[in-house]
């Protein structure tokens, strides 16, 4: 590939994507809606508006790119953002891509979607790879679990509430698996799933799987935490998630999450794809994961 596009290059995933794409020698143009954003790329990619009510603007910025990323999506309903405008803005973008003559979507979509899900995050999801597969592109399906790295948001807060109250509250019994795949691995994943001539749908997932007890735990070590660790009904987890989130402004678990969490969606059963064990980045970074508080708020919907 020589000239591609990548939705969200200053973003998590996005820039993880772009780095390996760069150091290949590829040419990337980023689609953003947040082009003041401060990033590390500087005048090595070009900038297009990520405008979904302009489509032409869209058709344009997609122009040339042999190959499309898309990162986009959001965590939760805020605002005037909702799923439902999520899926139509994908779908438009989708559209776009295929108008623009790009020869493949490399899309990042979620572990364990379904169309019947009563959750709207795997329910659109699942929409959305439906949408892909007869779009008339050829395509790649990425469907990591949880991601994990520095940017990392619900990890990283995890490891801050550990870090900073005497007492961590686990939905349930706190048995249900969490499989993470670390950023790095995904965005490997991504770039290699783009080389490939064939479809494809692939589980981005790391080798390990803990019970959500034993993934909290692990983080609570490397953290040095002496929180006490206790169990709660998942109304209750909600609602003290809901206090602390009045507390630093910010949304940090929804029923959502929790349903999908104690749902066993954050785990697979195929194959691992990614080579990073999670524990083994603990090791490694542990000291540092959660000092500071990372909003989801801030860091999506404030202006820039």
């Amino acid at each position: 590939m020589d000239r591609v596009a990548v939705t969200g290059a200053t973003g998590y995933t996005g820039k993880y994507i772009t780095r390996h794409l760069l150091a290949r020698g590829t040419k990337v143009r980023t689609l953003t809606a947040h082009p003041g954003r401060p990033n590390e790329f500087g005048d090595r990619i070009e900038f297009a508006p990520l405008q979904f009510a302009d489509k032409r603007g869209l058709v344009e910025g997609l122009r040339g790119a042999e190959c499309l990323f898309n990162t986009y999506w959001i965590r939760f309903s805020h605002g005037t953002e909702t799923f439902k405008k999520a899926i139509a803005n994908t779908k438009i973008l989708f559209d776009a891509a295929r108008e623009a003559g790009v020869g493949k979507i490399v899309h990042v979509s979620i572990s364990n979607p379904s169309l019947d899900s009563p959750l709207p995050y795997f329910r659109g999801k699942a929409e959305l790879e439906a949408t892909l597969q007869t779009l008339g592109v050829r395509y790649a399906i990425l469907r990591p679990t949880v991601i994990f790295g520095f940017e990392d948001i619900l990890i990283n807060n995890i490891a801050w509430l550990l870090r900073h109250f005497p007492a961590f509250a686990i939905p349930g019994r706190g048995d249900y698996g969490v499989q993470p795949v670390f950023v790095e691995d995904m965005a490997e994943l991504a770039v290699r799933a783009a080389d490939e001539k064939a479809d494809s749908v692939i589980d981005a997932i790391g080798p390990e799987i803990f019970s959500f007890d034993e993934f909290v735990r692990l983080i609570a070590r490397h953290a040095q935490s002496n929180a006490r660790i206790f169990h709660v009904p998942p109304q209750m987890a909600f609602f003290l998630s809901s206090l602390l989130g009045a507390v630093v402004r910010d949304r940090i678990l929804t029923r959502d999450e929790i349903a999908g969490l104690m749902g066993g969606l954050l785990a697979s059963k195929a194959p691992p794809t990614g080579r990073t064990r999670f524990s083994a980045w603990l090791e490694d970074h542990g000291d540092v994961l959660g000092r500071s508080y990372a909003s989801e708020l801030g860091r999506h919907y404030a202006r820039t």
